[in-house]
């Protein structure tokens, strides 16, 4: 019987024919398939825990983690899926050191696994044109950074005399009152041009749009229904509001400054990635996804995703194997 909560996954996972299994119907529901040429002319070696395949190629012996995010990596599947569990699961995340501590592994070996696991939570529709159908869609942009009292003297001294902003990393996010999905990312600047064509390229022309009174959405009436709510003098007129998407907001925020503290720009859009994925997946009483259901949306994303530790770093070098 397939797990349902963590301590039934933890005790599932710990036998390598659970893993396979598991792996196996999400990732070959039809068959296992040579992940390099696609042929299901292949044998499984239970002993050595692989598979081989029988047509001419290169590298024809492949496993479970080959062309996922946990190739190459010799932490066993145990592990990886554990972790993966409570990524998905845990409202506010989990940090490296409680992956650390609860697996046994290095600090720096649980922050990579994790790292890898919010790798393949991001969104595969993301780019698609599919908000705004029936429901308004909400628009935000925040700011993520840490607070200027908060730093260093030396750091303090180079934001004086700096207003709003400055230093922080631009997030921008939509909301789809009717889908209850988000669609949320990091942006190098919040101008015009940045936001327009992300706006155009995730919502379809003629949906309700709301706002604030940004100057920067002054163009959205063009191809929207749009309406504005003035934060100086209200926050909501009728349904003319962006209660949803601050909502989201503020579980990021409380995310990055409760769980982790402390994140680097270039890692952000990973760590908003995993947010989004939990809070598009949530349960609600039109659709009660449990603890399960996530991980399991969580296991079938695992495929042709790859992140090197020289790339996370961006050092050259560094041996991959964690």
């Amino acid at each position: 019987m397939e797990p349902t909560t963590l301590q039934q996954a933890i005790l599932y996972f710990a036998k390598p024919e659970n893993c396979r299994e598991y792996m196996v119907a999400r990732r070959w529901p039809d068959g296992v398939e040579c992940p390099r040429c696609g042929s299901r002319n292949v044998k499984f070696y239970e002993k050595y825990h692989r598979w081989h395949c029988r047509e001419k190629h290169a590298a024809p012996q492949f496993t479970l983690k080959t062309g996922t995010i946990f190739e190459d990596s010799p932490i066993g599947l145990d592990k990886w899926l554990t972790a993966m569990w409570m990524v998905v699961n845990c409202k506010n995340g989990v940090s490296s050191y409680e992956i650390h501590r609860a697996l046994k592994l290095t600090q720096k070996s649980a922050w990579f696994v994790l790292q890898r696991c919010r790798l393949a939570l991001a969104d595969p529709s993301a780019d698609r044109q599919n908000l705004g159908d029936e429901g308004p869609v909400e628009m935000d942009e925040t700011f993520v950074g840490g607070r200027v009292k908060n730093m260093h003297k030396e750091k303090r001294a180079r934001y004086q005399g700096h207003r709003g902003h400055h230093g922080k990393t631009a997030v921008f996010g939509m909301l789809d009152r009717d889908l209850r999905q988000v669609r949320a990312a990091v942006v190098p600047n919040v101008k015009r041009e940045t936001l327009q064509t992300r706006i155009l390229d995730a919502v379809k022309p003629g949906a309700a749009v709301f706002t604030d009174d940004h100057p920067v959405y002054d163009w959205v009436y063009q191809n929207f229904v749009h309406e504005v709510v003035n934060h100086v003098d209200e926050y909501v007129r009728g349904r003319v509001h962006t209660n949803g998407i601050e909502n989201f907001w503020s579980l990021l925020k409380r995310t990055l400054k409760g769980t982790y503290v402390a994140v680097e720009p270039f890692h952000l859009d990973r760590y908003v990635a995993e947010q989004v994925f939990r809070f598009n997946n949530r349960g609600t009483k039109d659709n009660p996804l449990n603890d399960a259901d996530r991980f399991d949306l969580a296991v079938r994303q695992i495929v042709g995703k790859r992140l090197m530790y020289s790339e996370l770093t961006g050092k050259t070098g560094v041996a991959e194997a964690f």
